[in-house]
């Protein structure tokens, strides 16, 4: 399943995250932990030191690879050139699983070894000087995005994507293609700011919402918070000395986290669990066609030079028994492997 961390700058999203990422490759879950923030402190988050962290390959510096190994024989996408970050997949195109090998991950993704488990990060990648002046962060996170659309997960899989700050994710469809997004609110005023964004955003595209509150000190903070976003709020967490040590570079084992705060994370993860069983795959589906389009209207025609309308597979539905092998191009659908009642993909919300 896909989850989101998102939340004002500031708030501890970065931190929860990778608390959560943790408790995860403790429970011996497959995990894919994915630094999708202008400021890349995840890797850090998890232990690595500083260099190590920084010398996780930025995925948006391998665009081009991504898009040749996605594209595989899909006869809708002419080149890899034509591909956006919001290129759907479909017939020919090679999808991605949480557990395999495949070229992406052999570019981008790094182990990284806990207490309990290992997972694997990737990163967007920071700002750097040639960026400046000339370039968006949502262009290296459209790396993120193009993966996220060919990626099939199954229950048992994670991917943890800690997101920018803000509402800055609603600058593309990346934010409908998770299970659960949980917003990190602090209790005061603008810590709520971003959740009341947030949720008028995702307002009309079924995005599955719940608040976690940190930085919670007493029984006032959490009336606060519930009283801004009501049973939205599912649970809070407060000062940590685990957490206090570990930023101070003297880490020790997870298992030492404080009772309360491991109690908190299995309840994101049993939240999460429950929101995938029951994911739409046609919606799913349709909601990144319908993204796809609005892109291509918007500048990606213009761009490319190509009615990227083209590229869309109207009788493709993305779903969890699509990959046979690792890293196959997706070839004709066998009968009853698209889930019932599934229709035109070409179709918007």
């Amino acid at each position: 399943m896909k989850i989101a961390f998102v939340g004002k700058g500031g708030s501890g999203k970065t931190t929860l995250s990778s608390l959560f990422i943790r408790h995860l490759a403790a429970k011996g879950a497959p995990v894919i932990a994915v630094d999708a923030d202008i400021n890349q402190h995840l890797g850090v988050a998890l232990g690595l030191d500083e260099s190590a962290a920084a010398a996780v390959p930025p995925m948006g510096a391998q665009l081009p690879l991504i898009k040749d190994h996605l594209r595989g024989s899909n006869p809708r996408i002419a080149s890899a050139e034509a591909m956006i970050k919001t290129t759907p997949p479909g017939e020919g195109s090679r999808l991605l699983r949480v557990r395999e090998e495949n070229p992406v991950y052999a570019a981008c993704a790094r182990p990284v070894r806990l207490d309990d488990g290992e997972v694997t990060l990737m990163a967007t990648g920071p700002f750097t000087e040639s960026d400046l002046g000339v370039a968006c962060y949502h262009s290296k996170v459209g790396a993120v995005e193009l993966c996220l659309n060919h990626l099939v997960d199954g229950a048992d899989e994670y991917v943890v994507v800690d997101m920018t700050a803000g509402s800055d994710s609603f600058a593309s469809g990346m934010f409908t293609r998770f299970d659960m997004t949980f917003l990190v609110a602090e209790p005061t005023r603008k810590g709520v700011s971003v959740y009341r964004q947030y949720k008028e955003y995702a307002r009309d595209y079924g995005v599955a919402l719940r608040v976690v509150g940190n930085k919670v000190q007493g029984g006032d903070d959490v009336e606060f918070l519930r009283a801004e976003v009501g049973d939205d709020l599912l649970v809070t967490v407060g000062h940590s000395d685990w957490v206090r040590a570990m930023e101070k570079g003297r880490p020790t084992p997870f298992a030492q986290l404080a009772e309360a705060d491991r109690r908190a994370l299995g309840t994101l993860q049993e939240v999460a669990d429950a929101s995938y069983h029951s994911r739409d795959w046609e919606r799913y589906t349709r909601q990144m066609v319908h993204f796809h389009l609005r892109n291509a209207e918007s500048w990606g025609n213009a761009r490319t030079g190509t009615d990227l309308a083209a590229q869309v597979d109207p009788g493709f539905v993305l779903h969890e028994g699509l990959t046979t092998g690792s890293g196959q191009p997706v070839g004709e659908q066998r009968e009853g492997a698209v889930p019932a009642g599934a229709t035109s993909a070409a179709q918007s919300d």
